[in-house]
């Protein structure tokens, strides 16, 4: 399974990241997703609120029941072993982090999953890469620019990176080009407002535009 999930991200390259959604909320907004294409779908752990890590779990959990491998879930905010762990059990294919933490990178791949930390300086990246990253997460990109990415990749072009933070239909194509592998896309996708009003037509339509900038970049 983890080659497929690394060919998913080199191949389809979106990352849809969900954070904050209701439970009841998950299975429509996937089925929203997909619908427009997109077929990885981060859900992350609240931090600040241990108490939900429970409507998490099973959100990972109901994802990868309902879609198997046509929407591959993922758990996104990891922040230690043990909630690696967590997310195994629920299901998760692949890990993502905001940091890049060795401990989390080396217990994701000793259980067989796909490890996306995240980086900001060269020596973070290096780090990551060396703990056994398959991918780094550059965040926040939009904030540093497709510049910074080509600066990176230049010396650091043996690290697959992917660009995640601010990344929206109008500039994917760009952080592309400039070097990215994947991309992780938040609010811009994943807005909670038509989350809320159950508008699913405006996050698949917004989805297939994404997965149009992507394909022609």
């Amino acid at each position: 399974m983890r080659d497929k999930v690394i060919g998913r991200i080199l191949e389809d390259k979106i990352i849809a990241i969900v954070r904050g959604a209701d439970e009841d909320r998950i299975l429509p907004l996937a089925e929203a997703l997909a619908a427009g294409g997109v077929t990885m779908m981060e859900i992350t752990f609240n931090q600040a609120k241990p108490e939900s890590f429970g409507a998490t779990l099973r959100g990972i959990a109901k994802v990868r029941e309902r879609f198997g491998d046509r929407l591959l879930a993922g758990a996104g905010t990891v922040l230690s072993p043990a909630q690696v762990d967590l997310a195994r059990d629920a299901g998760a294919l692949y890990i993502v982090s905001p940091n890049a933490d060795p401990a989390v990178i080396r217990r994701t791949r000793d259980l067989g999953l796909v490890s996306l930390p995240g980086a900001l300086s060269p020596g973070e990246c290096i780090c990551a890469h060396d703990a056994g990253a398959d991918f780094v997460k550059l965040f926040p990109a939009s904030d540093l620019g497709t510049g910074y990415l080509k600066a990176l990749s230049a010396p650091l072009g043996h690290i697959r990176f992917l660009a995640v933070g601010g990344i929206n239909e109008t500039n994917a194509a760009a952080f592309i080009a400039a070097g990215a592998l994947g991309l992780g896309v938040g609010g811009n996708l994943v807005n909670k407002d038509w989350i809320a009003a159950g508008t699913w037509e405006k996050i698949t339509g917004l989805a297939r535009q994404l997965v149009r900038a992507v394909k022609e970049s």
